[in-house]
C-alpha cells in the first residue's frame, strides 16, 4: 500500500516536496490555504544548486528564466542622483538565473501536471486546524473554508511547506518567538509597470544609503521589479497606517527619480510584498511524522538570496531520502537534514554580510560597502578584458575545412 503525506502550502517547496515525494513512491496530498495560486511575485536569482535541483525534480524544461543580455546594464546611484556603473544581484558568483517566484511556481506545476506522470491532488482554501502525531500515523484536524466542514484525516507524513510564519510549525514545534529571530528591517517589493523613466529596459538601478535603499531588477522580457528595504527598531509600528505613506515617510530626503517613481508606481500596484525580515533557526526540522522544509524551517530571508534555491533543494532532497530508506522514515529524515544543514548554516551566516550590501546599516557601512563594490567591479572588469585579449580572433580561427585532404 503506497504512503501518503499531507503537504501545507502550495509555493516552491510543498510543490518541490510533492514531486520528491511522488518519485520516492509515496502519495503526496497538497492542501494550500488560498483559494487559487498565485501568480507573478517578485525578482529571484536562482543560484547553480537551485537550476540542479530543477532538474533532479524534471522541471528544467519548464522553467522560464528572463536574464537580461549580458547580465544587463547595472547602474548605482550616489547621495546626489548621479548614476555610475555598479553590480547588481547577477553579477556575484555563480551566475544567478533571473527569474520572477511565479515562473518557478509554474515550472513546479507543469511538473505536477504533466501527462504521464500520477496527478497530485491538490485542495485549495484548506489548511490544518490540528495534527495529533502518533507511532503509526499522523491524524489531521481540516478545515475546507469554502464549505465550513472539518473533518479528519490520516496521513503517513506531514510536510510543513507553510512559510515563514508555519502553522504546521507553530503547532507542532511552538510559538513562532522560539524560532523566528529578529533582523530589525522591512522590506516592499512588487512588479513595476515600466522601467524607471530615462533608462534601458533591461536596465537595473540601485540606490542605497545608510538604513534604507531601493533595488530596481531588471529582467529581458518584461517590466522590472522593485524592492525597498530599510531597518527600524520599531517592527510593529510598520505596520500601523498606511503602507504607502510609512514609505514615503521613511524614503524622505532620498529625492531621486528612482525612489520617486517606485513610490508612486507602489501606489497603483496590484499587490505587494511587505513584511519583516527575519530568520528562522531550529535544532531540528522534524519531530515524529511531522518534517519541515523550506521557510517553515530554515526561512533564510531575502538578503540572503538562497530561498528559493533551498527550497527546491529541500523538495528534491527529501524525495532521494525517502527513496533510500523506503522502510524506515526516522532514518530518511535524519539523512535529509544531515545533508541539507551545513549550506543551510552558512548561507543564514552570510546573509548578515548581505544584508549590508543590499541596505547599509551606518553612513560608515555605505562608505566601506561603496569601496567594497569599485574594487570588485575593477576586477571583474580586468578579467573580463583578459578574457576578451587572450580569446582568438576570427581571422585567426582555421575553417572547419582546413587540413583535410
Amino acid at each position: 500500500m503506497r504512503k501518503r503525506a499531507l503537504i501545507v502550502g502550495l509555493g516552491i517547496a510543498g510543490m518541490s516536496a510533492a514531486i520528491g515525494l511522488r518519485a520516492a513512491g509515496w502519495t503526496p496530498v497538497i492542501v494550500e490555504r488560498a483559494p487559487a495560486r498565485r501568480r507573478g511575485g517578485y525578482f529571484v536569482g536562482l543560484m547553480p544548486e537551485g537550476r540542479q535541483a530543477a532538474v533532479d525534480l524534471g522541471i528544467a524544461e519548464y522553467l522560464h528564466t528572463r536574464n537580461p543580455a549580458d547580465e544587463g546594464a547595472v547602474w548605482e546611484l550616489n547621495r546626489h542622483g548621479k548614476r555610475r556603473p555598479g553590480l547588481g544581484f547577477l553579477s556575484q558568483p555563480g551566475h544567478p538565473a533571473a527569474v520572477l517566484r511565479g515562473d518557478i511556481e509554474e515550472a513546479l506545476w507543469q511538473g505536477l501536471t504533466r501527462e504521464g506522470v500520477e496527478p497530485v491532488e491538490v485542495r485549495f482554501g484548506t489548511s490544518p486546524a490540528g495534527i495529533d502525531d502518533g507511532a503509526d500515523a499522523v491524524e489531521v484536524l481540516l478545515d475546507d473554508a469554502a464549505t465550513g466542514a472539518r473533518y479528519r484525516e490520516s496521513f503517513d507524513l506531514v510536510v510543513g511547506a507553510d512559510g515563514l510564519r508555519s502553522g504546521v510549525r507553530r503547532t507542532v514545534f511552538g510559538p513562532h518567538e522560539d524560532h523566528m529571530t529578529k533582523w530589525n528591517a522591512m522590506i516592499c517589493a512588487f512588479q513595476l509597470p515600466d522601467q524607471v523613466p530615462s533608462y534601458g529596459a533591461e536596465d537595473s538601478v540601485i540606490t542605497a544609503r545608510a538604513g534604507r535603499a531601493a533595488w530596481v531588477f531588471g529582467f529581458a522580457d518584461q517590466p522590472p521589479t522593485a524592492l525597498l528595504t530599510y531597518r527600524t527598531t520599531d517592527i510593529d509600528g510598520q505596520f500601523a497606517g498606511d503602507r504607502v505613506e510609512r514609505l514615503r515617510t521613511v524614503f524622505s530626503g532620498m529625492d531621486d527619480p528612482v525612489v520617486r517613481y517606485v513610490l508612486d508606481s507602489l501606489e497603483e500596484a496590484p499587490d505587494h510584498l511587505f513584511d519583516s525580515v527575519h530568520q528562522v533557526k531550529m535544532e531540528r526540522w522534524s519531530k515524529g511524522r511531522t518534517v519541515l522544509v523550506g521557510d517553515a524551517a530554515w526561512c533564510m530571508n531575502l538578503y540572503s538570496g538562497m530561498g528559493a534555491t533551498t527550497a527546491l533543494q529541500g523538495g528534491a532532497e527529501l524525495g532521494k531520502a525517502l527513496r533510500g530508506h523506503p522502510d524506515d522514515l526516522a532514518a530518511a529524515l535524519a539523512d535529509w537534514e544531515a545533508g541539507l544543514r551545513p549550506a543551510v548554516r552558512k548561507h543564514q551566516r552570510i546573509a548578515r554580510v548581505k544584508q549590508q550590501m543590499f541596505v547599509p546599516s551606518s553612513r560608515r557601512a555605505e562608505v566601506i560597502r561603496s569601496g567594497v563594490l569599485r574594487l570588485a567591479r575593477k576586477a571583474r572588469d580586468r578579467q573580463a578584458a583578459k578574457r576578451r585579449a587572450t580569446a582568438p580572433r576570427p581571422e585567426d580561427r582555421l575553417p572547419a575545412t582546413a587540413g583535410r585532404s
